[in-house]
């Protein structure tokens, strides 16, 4: 019984965490671009932060909840060895992006925030992706390359990469993991 025990933990630690869920993807994408067309309509950058800083916890909240159903239906559990390995590589990119969010912010530094919402999001998707399907760490980098371009093209730009990443990114990828890894 003991070898078995660890022959089953050793399966679980060496498989990937394949609840990523591809609708919950298509679903946030949806709701980032209507975050980017109500950005485009503010004028002054604390309201424009305001809007995609709403964004952000409407998108977690349905990602961790058809993260939840895709989990369930496929019986496998969130807090297996593979899904906190995505978790804790996810996790601290996002940590760090709201945290420097609110700094630049204080120094008015708002041109920046598009280019490194994007770059760290992109690398939190790769690192936890490492854990994950395939897919997932191509999606991440699509995330990192549209960073890199925020960063360096003029700050007029920014919502617009913001929209192609958070939303048509997510859209494609989600349909991809969708169709090819279960909701």
């Amino acid at each position: 019984m003991d070898n078995l025990r660890f022959i089953r933990e050793t399966m679980e630690r060496a498989s990937s965490f394949t609840a990523v869920p591809g609708w919950g993807g298509v679903l946030v994408g949806i709701t980032a671009l209507i975050a980017a067309v109500l950005a485009t309509r503010v004028r002054d950058e604390h309201e424009w932060m305001y809007v995609w800083a709403c964004e952000l916890p409407l998108a977690l909240v349905i990602g961790g909840w058809t993260m939840k159903r895709k989990a369930n239906a496929a019986q496998l559990k969130l807090l297996s060895p593979p899904a906190r390995k995505f978790t804790l590589s996810l996790t601290p990119p996002l940590i760090a992006g709201a945290l420097l969010s609110v700094a630049l912010a204080r120094v008015g530094a708002y041109d920046v925030l598009p280019g490194m919402w994007l770059l760290l999001y992109g690398t939190g998707v790769v690192t936890g992706g490492a854990f994950s399907v395939k897919v997932v760490p191509v999606m991440g980098i699509c995330f990192m390359v549209l960073g890199v371009l925020a960063l360096f093209l003029p700050i007029t730009w920014g919502n617009l990469l913001m929209a192609a990443g958070f939303g048509l990114v997510h859209i494609v990828f989600g349909i991809i993991i969708a169709r090819r890894h279960g909701g």
